[in-house]
């Protein structure tokens, strides 16, 4: 059964080979997720032609998608924190602008939702579609993630990720960076929200370039992730107290 209503977003940097067949397959799979829906484009400051594409598809699906432009880079994490202050409805979710990910295998997340009652279902990549270094990277991060945090789930940057609004009500998270997914998911694990894990299908890019592998980005990973752990031994409440909150309302 479908979701009553979905918010859709997507961050998209240098997107613009992606950004129409993406929303190709977004508006074709939705009405079998939602009865109300909406996508939102997050342009993150591109560079290529994915404002020009965006816009395009804005006008040619006037009220059902919309654009959320930053003229700088603010940052994975501060794409992500405009889609969820642009969503609109009950329930919203998000998966990158990079194809890596097929819309109608949200289904398996709504599934999840409905069938367990989770106000949070997140996806883990049933075999990841990466090169071997970003690989390496990800175990790392994973085990870094639960021995410092505690966080024992999956794949804990899987962009596949489906919330109930009522679960991100006063939750705020302080990263801008890649280290949003980790410590929105620590967070919402800290207020005592349950997360049900939903196994989703994998692709390779065909188009665009990766950028989360560079050294800039994983530097400020690393930065937002010590800022966390060091502030929450040092003064637990004002740690948790830092950061913007997600919702608008």
């Amino acid at each position: 059964m479908p979701l009553q209503e979905l918010s859709l977003f997507f961050p998209c940097h240098n997107e613009a080979d992606n950004l129409e067949a993406l929303v190709d397959d977004a508006l074709a799979a939705l009405p079998a997720l939602a009865t109300t829906y909406e996508v939102i484009l997050v342009d993150d400051g591109s560079r290529d032609n994915t404002a020009v594409v965006a816009e395009r598809l804005v006008q040619r699906h006037a009220g059902v998608v919309r654009l959320v432009r930053h003229e700088v880079n603010r940052g994975y994490g501060g794409a992500l924190r405009s889609g969820f202050a642009a969503a609109r409805y009950s329930h919203l979710a998000y998966t990158d602008g990079d194809r890596q990910f097929r819309i109608a295998d949200l289904a398996r997340l709504v599934d999840g939702a409905q069938e367990t009652g989770s106000p949070v279902v997140i996806g883990y990549r049933l075999k990841r579609a990466d090169p071997p270094l970003r690989l390496i990277y990800a175990t790392l991060y994973r085990v870094a993630n639960r021995i410092w945090f505690g966080l024992s789930v999956r794949d804990v940057d899987c962009a596949a990720k489906l919330f109930h609004r009522d679960a991100l009500r006063g939750i705020s998270v302080h990263s801008d960076g890649a280290f949003f997914s980790a410590e929105l998911l620590i967070r919402l694990r800290l207020a005592g929200v349950h997360i049900l894990e939903v196994g989703v299908p994998h692709y390779p890019r065909t188009a665009g370039s990766p950028t989360g592998a560079r050294l800039s980005v994983i530097t400020r990973a690393v930065r937002d992730f010590w800022s966390l752990r060091i502030g929450l031994w040092v003064n637990r409440s004002r740690a948790l107290a830092r950061g913007r909150a997600l919702l608008n309302k």
